[in-house]
């Protein structure tokens, strides 16, 4: 997929693009996979807001996704290639010899018509799911899980991999995109190949109404506020922050703040930090 620019024909359109969608299917989700999907707004299970600048948007429905590809030994067909209003990737719908439907994230190069398999003997191609251990070490790979069984929670956003760099003990030492070099169970599954729609980040979102369609209200910055309002708020004109940092609304540091645990039960799995210690 390419990145697909218009004519100025308004100061907004001048900047703005969006990806080209010629090669995806025109019929629409298919409906056995849908479900519906509420509202948020940023609000917890106590509709307290917790994210701010949530609301609105345009409605959609949620693609149930196969993260866990556990039909084994049973070949499927590429229906389609589809766009999800729910994520950044494409997705595949894939029907079985045996006639069942599912989702899957789609790789770069999957293309309607192609054959996909999951299990220990699948090929090494894109669109496969096999355990880490059954896959050679050097291989990019997406849709990695965590914990056997669970479904993919690493590497599946537009453009992402990661990479297999050695097996032993029963673990695996994957790349992850961010750097960061993190140890996982050898029986976790894993897809082969990229996740599609690789142009993705390069996408210009162009004008403020676009981000409304997702669903993201207006952001305003601290040091226009009140004091009342924020810590950065206040002064005669545009002044400084006032502090040795910018901090959040609530007086949190808002750089360089390590919010993970200090004692974390999976830190013995990481090797290596994202930031490179």
């Amino acid at each position: 997929m390419a990145i697909k620019n218009y004519k100025p024909t308004t100061a907004a359109r001048r900047n703005m693009s969006v990806t080209d969608y010629t090669g995806l299917s025109k019929n629409g989700p298919e409906k056995s996979l849908l479900a519906p999907l509420d509202k948020k707004a940023g609000r917890n299970s106590y509709g307290r807001i917790t994210v701010r600048h949530r609301g609105g948007g345009n409605r959609k429905k949620y693609r149930i996704i196969d993260f866990k590809r556990q039909k084994h030994g049973v070949e499927a067909t590429v229906q389609s290639i589809e766009y999800d209003p729910n994520r950044s990737a494409f997705i595949a719908l894939l029907q079985y010899e045996d006639g069942e439907k599912k989702y899957i994230i789609a790789p770069y190069g999957l293309k309607a018509g192609d054959k996909v398999i999951s299990g220990e003997e699948a090929d090494i191609k894109p669109g496969n799911a096999l355990p880490l251990k059954s896959i050679p070490v050097g291989t990019f790979i997406h849709n990695v899980e965590l914990y056997p069984g669970k479904g993919a929670q690493l590497a599946r956003a537009a453009g992402i991999m990661a990479q297999l760099m050695a097996k032993e003990n029963g673990m695996a030492l994957l790349r992850l995109p961010s750097g960061e070099l993190r140890n996982v169970p050898e029986n976790c599954m894993a897809s082969i190949g990229q996740v599609s729609n690789i142009d993705h980040e390069n996408m210009k979102i162009g004008k403020a109404g676009r981000k409304r369609h997702m669903g993201w209200r207006p952001t305003v910055r601290g040091s226009v506020m009140n004091p009342n309002d924020h810590p950065h708020g206040g002064g005669e004109g545009k002044s400084p922050v006032g502090r040795p940092g910018p901090v959040t609304p609530w007086g949190k540091p808002a750089l360089g703040y390590k919010t993970r645990k200090t004692h974390h039960r999976s830190d013995k799995f990481i090797v290596k930090r994202r930031n490179g210690k």
